[in-house]
């Protein structure tokens, strides 16, 4: 597989700042296969670990450490998202991605985890926001795989095939079919200030129990899903039709009251809200904004998606 890592020129190990150096790589090519950055954090500790476990001449005899590096953890990937499926079946009410915020606006929490060091961080690009990553999740984990290796690492369909066992025929096919299912879910986006100036009259609708501002800036059909994990009170299914999804959270405005307050930020990739209590975040709300309208918002609000990235 195509990668910038190779051995050591002196036919020695390769050099542990080469192989290190693919870490990032391996990092955002399993967020964007899980949805999960501490899942991704694990595969990449297990890529590593398969990595040492093999002896110096075997090492050696790889002529691409950072290919076979990517390879493995496709494939553990591949084989997790299997099980993820079954896990999924007693996940109380929707499972969203995991949010990542700004590398400027990560919060240091469990050891190695946070924006001081770049080898840590997910790229923000379109292939993590909230849209890509809920379409991608609706793939197979073969559809998946395929469409991620392809179409956003760039990686031929002969290599593809090698991780998820498949001819390279049966992966351009899969690819293909995750390619439709992207299309055929998004929407152009706009200009990323257009969006934040709707994001943020959103806010102030919301935070003035505005129903018919907030109705305004709503498609008619838009969505809002919530993840509590069970962890934390949320819709257990979407909510549906920009009339709804106003009422709704113009009273959670005012349940709230003066308890919450609603900040501004990036959520992977593109304009957000946070809304926090008592200083703890308590939800980071994702939006896809089609024109002038929010088409659909993502709350995740299960603590465990947002205590180590979002609070310290």
């Amino acid at each position: 597989m195509t990668s910038s890592a190779e051995p050591g020129g002196d036919g020695g190990e390769p050099e542990l700042a080469v192989i290190m150096g693919e870490r990032r790589r391996l990092i955002n090519l399993a967020y964007r296969l899980l949805g999960s950055v501490a899942d991704a954090e694990d595969v990449v500790q297990e890529t590593y670990a398969r990595w040492y476990a093999l002896s110096a001449p075997e090492q050696r005899a790889i002529e691409s450490p950072g290919a076979w590096l990517m390879k493995v953890a496709g494939r553990i990937c591949l084989n997790l998202l299997g099980s993820a499926r079954a896990r999924r079946e007693t996940y109380v009410g929707a499972w969203l991605p995991e949010p990542v915020p700004e590398p400027s606006e990560w919060i240091t929490g469990r050891s190695g985890v946070g924006g001081g060091d770049p080898a840590e961080r997910i790229t923000l690009d379109e292939s993590v926001t909230m849209a890509f990553l809920v379409v991608l999740d609706a793939m197979t984990p073969a559809e998946r795989v395929a469409f991620v290796l392809h179409d956003v690492f760039r990686y031929p369909f002969a290599e593809v095939a090698e991780i998820v066992g498949r001819s390279p025929a049966a992966c351009r096919q899969l690819a293909s079919s995750g390619r439709r299912r992207i299309r055929a879910a998004r929407p152009s986006p706009g200009p990323s200030a257009a969006q934040a100036d709707v994001v943020r009259r959103f806010r102030v609708a919301w935070e003035a129990k505005d129903i018919e501002g907030l109705i305004g800036l709503l498609d008619p059909d838009a969505t809002s899903t919530a993840d509590g994990g069970g962890l934390a009170v949320a819709h257990l299914q979407p909510l549906v039709g920009g009339e709804v999804i106003a009422h709704a959270y113009a009273e959670l405005a005012r349940v709230a009251g003066d308890r919450a307050t609603f900040v501004e930020c990036t959520v992977n990739g593109l304009p957000g809200l946070v809304a926090q209590q008592h200083g703890t975040v308590a939800t980071v709300f994702a939006f896809e904004v089609a024109g002038d309208r929010i088409r659909s918002i993502w709350a995740v609000r299960n603590p465990e998606k947002l205590r180590t990235r979002w609070d310290g």
